[in-house]
């Protein structure tokens, strides 16, 4: 019974790539390719992201989930247990400083989405001067800093509402845009799929660009803790993410079609930063045109993305300084100053770190011409700096498998030794070169945002183990 009792609680391939596909997709994500890439262009690279990247990445998280089942510090503990304790700090502090950038995208994409969901349009927000909308973006971020401070675990519901809500809508675009021909014809542009169409053009702009797709299909850490709770991991763990790599692969198809019926390229091409930054409100907005029920589907997806950005504006203040700062080697690398706690168990000195690292970011920008250049710059920023991360996870798996020391695993992606470290160095390559890559900028001061940013990260992760062994001196 005991027996029965315990197979009945364990989970299942496809609950595992359901639940991995609401984490690791989202709209966002088909918006971004399809502007980024010059419309379907980007299905050709969609297809070659998910089989040669995607894949391998999502079965290596599996091999070290189910390694190091016991850790619960996630992409740190696997490489404090493959490298060591001083070599996992720079990894918890990689995955910190990653989001620097993010959290100040998130209090101006909260800003837009608020904006588009009280007045419905933007025309007036964009025109606005960008010192002035920089100031109250900041306003704003400081507020979520003092809420940060205070612990209110309650955004972390609010946070899981609107993503599950926001992957719904995402689904729910595909759907109604398939079926809208059918219903209303008028207005749709026509479908060209034919091979010309296709096959993407490979100059500078589309190698600066996979560090999009590369941010997109990232984030498959989140899911390493599941793999030793399936009833066998061996077969099932594999089975369940090409169930996932299919799911997400068809969605970015069909949402890339279902925008190609929407838009036009050469308005893209032609008002990129528009797109870059209203791409998803318009679709809402075209998608409610279509179904004659004017801007309801835009004005809830508007409402949806508000409750998300500023919920995971402060769950990405405090969540991943807690991961850093209340870690192990939190305490031989990090100035105790940093490690003062207040009665809510946040870290207020780390806080201001972040707000003052996150706010210069903020306001710097107030120099930039127009809000939807704001938009496009970060969005440029995150997908350079946020991909980073990632390398931990390889470089973990490659010392892992290409080790003298042996560890037990119920599951293991490949059983050939030397394959395994090519897999993970090919992965690892990938990552780095597309982040490189995606630092370039024709802008001069998006160029210079891309370079500085993840140099002065990464100087103050190396100044402060330097700090605190002058405090222990």
């Amino acid at each position: 019974m005991d027996t029965q009792e315990k197979t009945a609680k364990k989970m299942a391939w496809w609950t595992l790539s359901l639940m991995a596909f609401s984490t690791v997709w989202g709209f966002g994500n088909v918006v971004n390719g399809y502007i980024y890439f010059g419309g379907v262009k980007v299905i050709f690279s969609w297809v070659l992201m998910f089989i040669l990247y995607f894949v391998p990445y999502a079965l290596m998280v599996g091999e070290l989930g189910s390694v190091f089942k016991e850790s619960e510090g996630g992409v740190s503990s696997w490489v404090n247990a493959t490298m060591g304790p001083q070599i996992a700090y720079y990894a918890g502090w990689t995955y910190w400083a990653c989001h620097v950038a993010y959290i100040s995208s998130k209090g101006t994409g909260g800003l837009r989405a608020l904006a588009w969901a009280i007045f419905q349009d933007i025309t007036e927000f964009d025109h606005a001067n960008t010192m002035m909308i920089q100031l109250i973006t900041f306003v704003i971020f400081v507020f979520f800093c003092w809420l940060a401070s205070r612990g209110l675990s309650v955004l972390k519901t609010l946070a899981t509402i609107a993503g599950s809500t926001m992957f719904i809508m995402s689904l729910l675009y595909i759907l109604m845009m398939i079926a809208a021909p059918a219903i209303n014809p008028h207005g749709m542009l026509p479908l060209d799929l034919s091979f010309k169409k296709l096959i993407p053009t490979f100059n500078i702009n589309y190698f600066t660009s996979l560090s999009i797709l590369v941010f997109a299909v990232g984030g498959c850490e989140k899911i390493s803790p599941y793999v030793n709770k399936m009833q066998n991991p061996s077969k099932d763990f594999p089975k369940g993410m090409f169930a996932l790599a299919i799911m997400v692969m068809v969605c970015a198809i069909l949402g890339t079609i279902a925008m190609e019926m929407m838009f036009d390229v050469r308005d893209v091409n032609a008002h990129f930063n528009d797109y870059v930054s209203n791409g998803a409100y318009w679709a809402f907005q075209k998608l409610g045109a279509y179904y004659h029920i004017g801007n309801t589907l835009m004005v809830i997806y508007a409402w949806t993305n508000v409750i998300g950005q500023f919920s995971t504006l402060v769950l990405s203040i405090d969540a991943p300084l807690r991961m850093l700062l209340g870690s192990r080697e939190a305490q031989n690398y990090i100035p105790s100053k940093l490690l003062k706690q207040n009665k809510y168990g946040a870290y207020t000195n780390g806080i201001w770190m972040v707000g003052i690292l996150s706010g210069a970011i903020i306001l710097i920008q107030s120099v930039v011409p127009g809000a939807t250049t704001v938009m496009a710059q970060l969005v440029k920023l995150n997908a350079t700096t946020m991909p980073l991360r990632y390398l931990w996870v390889f470089a973990a798996y490659i010392a892992l498998r290409g080790g003298k020391k042996h560890f037990k695993s119920v599951y293991v992606f490949i059983k050939n030794k030397t394959l395994a470290v090519i897999v993970g160095g090919w992965c690892f390559a990938i990552t780095a070169a597309c982040c490189l890559l995606g630092i370039y900028s024709p802008d001069p001061f998006t160029l210079a945002l891309n370079i500085l940013t993840p140099i002065i990260l990464t100087g103050l992760g190396l100044i402060l183990p330097w700090i605190k062994k002058r405090e222990q001196a």
